[in-house]
């Protein structure tokens, strides 16, 4: 099952406060670091086998991720965020602010709920996404990679063991 934990250039404390967290307890999940009285519980260790790091600035990317099924879902889950961050209500506002105005924007739609999709889908996560979240646009992103929606991550997955292929070649 893989991680998603924290990066550099994250500035938002409850991020890297959080991915901190989830960080220590994937590190001291794994194997070697277990407790006694976690087996006694029946708590079994779970190595964590793949990291994908999100890649907010110039750290190493090296894992580009189709994510054009799963577009609408992310939708989603920036939609209910809307104590903070750019995605919520703030469409519906700007589609309310606008009508004030007299001017209307068609991608906006007609309510307020299309208004609030659009606008997260078209604008924080693509058109405005490097200044709304500091990362290129998911849309962008994907075109260089012949898929409609994508992201960019520092990916670490299972490590090869030179071991092995030394017993392998040499045991006898």
């Amino acid at each position: 099952m893989p991680s998603s934990t924290w990066g550099h250039y994250e500035e938002n404390p409850d991020h890297y406060v959080t991915a901190r967290a989830v960080e220590a307890a994937r590190w001291m999940a794994g194997g070697g670091r277990d407790y006694p009285e976690h087996l006694d519980a029946g708590i079994q260790p779970h190595l964590v086998k793949e990291l994908y790091y999100f890649a907010r600035g110039p750290q190493l990317v090296n894992r580009i991720v189709d994510i054009s099924d799963h577009i609408d879902t992310k939708v989603a889950a920036n939609r209910v965020n809307i104590t903070q961050g750019p995605a919520g209500e703030h469409g519906s506002r700007l589609r309310e602010r606008l009508l004030k105005e007299g001017k209307k924007l068609d991608i906006l739609g007609n309510d307020a709920e299309t208004a609030n999709r659009n606008y997260i889908k078209h604008f924080v996560l693509d058109i405005d996404s490097k200044r709304l979240r500091g990362t290129p646009s998911d849309k962008e992103l994907g075109s260089q990679f012949n898929c409609e929606y994508a992201e960019a991550f520092h990916y670490r997955g299972p490590e090869h063991s030179n071991l092995y292929d030394y017993i392998e070649k040499h045991a006898y």
